[in-house]
């Protein structure tokens, strides 16, 4: 387990409490102290006592991954390259690799997969996995039901990892779309951070509603531009995660808007925060996808103008509304158009 986060702590006791030996790697030297000092990880999930039998925490990278049989990344997708290129002569060939990671790279535009890719032999890269869906940590850690799904394009291996990850507490679904998996976990943190905006700015629940509703026609919209399947954003990478990370308290991307809906800066919010709220970055990433690709994406337009740009909230809401009237499904006939 590469990242020892709130998530990649989560992860790395969901397998040992389930009788997988596993090797989490922390890059902060506290955590495998308080690991070994008081059986949890105190800087990123305090007050959780973690499995001692079967999970060790160490600082080393070469340790982690020796003889591994499957290597779960869980790095913040900002810094995975930077990571990656420490660890990936240190992956066992015959690892199975698990990328547990939501975003974009801001300074490329690249996926996780294609992350992967740049560094790891075709075949091991071709076998990724990718597990995403509606799961925070301090939920999951806590036993509640909790359902994901992990996509890869090769079927032995999403088998082989739905096998190793599913329990009578955590459900975990299979997909072969990896890149509609990957981005549905990327893009609905920017439309979490437009929900908490509006909530910050006591709009009610329509807003909110309105909000995820035409936010995740823009995640079809784009994902289908860079070849992912329509139906993943139904699913749990979809919709499901969309709706968590919108309406759900413990979502930090949601925190984020909600602030700046309130009236602070993203300087002030972010020079806070020691976990990260990868729809900050991956903001960014979108809007530049939008433009270089030509979808239409309204939301995350303004959304990328509050956080980058300064943008007044107010004013932001007053242009969506205000926009040109449109069919909400342009593609549908009516009765009389079909005759």
């Amino acid at each position: 387990m590469v990242g020892a986060g709130a998530w990649g702590t989560t992860l790395a006791n969901l397998l040992a409490g389930s009788g997988t030996r596993v090797r989490l790697w922390a890059r902060e030297r506290e955590v495998a102290e308080s690991f070994r000092d008081r059986g949890e990880n105190a800087v990123y999930l305090e007050g959780v006592t973690l499995d001692r039998h079967r999970l060790t925490v160490t600082n080393s990278l070469t340790n982690a991954l020796e003889g591994a049989d499957v290597v779960v990344w869980v790095c913040p997708v900002q810094y995975s390259a930077d990571v990656l290129a420490e660890a990936a002569q240190h992956f066992p060939p015959g690892a199975t690799v698990v990328s547990a990671s939501k975003g974009i790279e801001i300074t490329t535009l690249r996926r996780m997969d294609e992350i992967f890719a740049a560094s790891l032999p075709a075949k091991q890269a071709h076998r990724l996995c990718v597990l995403s869906g509606p799961s925070f940590a301090k939920e999951v850690v806590a036993g509640a039901p909790t359902a994901v799904v992990v996509a890869s394009r090769d079927e032995e291996a999403r088998l082989s990892v739905q096998a190793l990850f599913q329990t009578d507490r955590f459900r975990v679904y299979t997909n072969p779309d990896v890149i509609g998996v990957e981005l549905g976990g990327a893009l609905k943190n920017v439309i979490a951070v437009a929900a908490g905006v509006a909530a910050g700015l006591d709009l009610g629940h329509n807003a909110v509603a309105a909000l995820m509703t035409r936010g995740l026609a823009e995640i079809c919209r784009l994902g289908i531009a860079m070849g992912a399947e329509a139906t993943t954003f139904a699913g749990l990478a979809g919709m499901g995660d969309l709706v968590l990370t919108c309406t759900g308290g413990l979502s930090r991307n949601r925190t984020v808007g909600y602030r700046l809906g309130r009236g602070e800066s993203i300087g002030e919010i972010l020079g806070e925060a020691r976990t990260v709220a990868e729809g900050v970055a991956t903001v960014r990433a979108v809007h530049e996808l939008a433009r270089r690709l030509g979808v239409e994406m309204p939301v995350s337009a303004e959304v990328h103008g509050i956080v980058a740009e300064g943008a007044d909230p107010m004013e932001a809401l007053h242009r969506l509304m205000t926009r040109e009237p449109k069919s909400e499904h342009p593609d549908i006939l009516s009765v009389a158009d079909r005759s």
